[in-house]
């Protein structure tokens, strides 16, 4: 039934049909069968990802957020750690913000294996979001979840080298992100979301392009520049605009 389930609502191997897809993901949560209960924390969470986009069901983030809860069961490593992590992202959002609850989340998640939660807890602590602010730490989330393949936390290392004037070592890492071309192939490899992967893309590009314009680290190179700085854009442009608005304030 969930197998089913999920093969409906994103349409493999049949004709995509979330509101089946939905139907049997709520079978099985409030089903009294003994064999549905190992998956009714997996249930949840797509369900609640049904809810939250809107996709055979009534949009609805309230409901999304309830189905989540249940399925993240207060940080149970046999729970959805995929429901976990989703926590820490929505109470990072504008609208649910509430970075305690967020930094809760993503640390109940990275202790169950999370690595896209490692990456944003590296980030967390890099910039005292939701925790006092510890550099050591920050450093040590990130560079493990660098090491094991978080596109987003590799990014914040080169902004991080950036920052600290250790140019040579921002540019060669922000290069070997940015050889990287297909965001959704990563996104599945590493099990992070595809728009995190972009950011972290996008990061690299832009800093990658400010090594080339001023000779910092490189061999200066205006059409390098050119080039990165309009990847960084086209992967996310809300990335590159903040980058570029600290770039003319001279802060990079």
């Amino acid at each position: 039934m969930y197998q089913l389930g999920v093969m409906h609502y994103d349409g493999l191997g049949t004709t995509e049909d979330p509101e089946r897809g939905v139907e049997c993901m709520k079978k099985i949560i409030y089903s009294d069968s003994p064999k549905a209960r190992h998956l009714k924390f997996a249930a949840a969470y797509n369900l609640g990802r049904a809810y939250y986009e809107g996709c055979g069901v009534k949009q609805s983030t309230e409901e999304a957020e309830r189905l989540w809860l249940f399925a993240a069961d207060h940080g149970n490593p046999k729970a959805s750690v995929k429901a976990q992590s989703t926590l820490g992202m929505l109470y990072s959002m504008s609208a649910q913000k509430d970075l305690k609850k967020a930094f809760f989340w993503h640390s109940e998640a990275c202790g169950n294996g999370s690595l896209e939660s490692q990456g944003a807890l590296g980030v967390m602590y890099l910039y005292g979001q939701g925790i006092g602010q510890n550099t050591k730490a920050a450093l040590e989330c990130l560079r493990e979840a660098a090491q094991r393949g978080n596109i987003y936390a590799q990014g914040h290392l080169v902004e991080y080298y950036y920052s600290r004037k250790f140019y040579s070592t921002a540019a060669a890492v922000a290069k070997r992100i940015t050889d990287h071309d297909d965001i959704n192939k990563l996104a599945k490899i590493t099990d992070c979301l595809p728009a995190y992967v972009a950011k972290g893309v996008a990061m690299a590009a832009f800093y990658l392009g400010r090594c080339f314009q001023l000779g910092l680290g490189v061999q200066q190179d205006q059409a390098a520049a050119a080039k990165y700085y309009s990847r960084a854009c086209l992967l996310d442009p809300d990335v590159a605009a903040d980058l570029e608005l600290a770039a003319n304030l001279g802060k990079i």
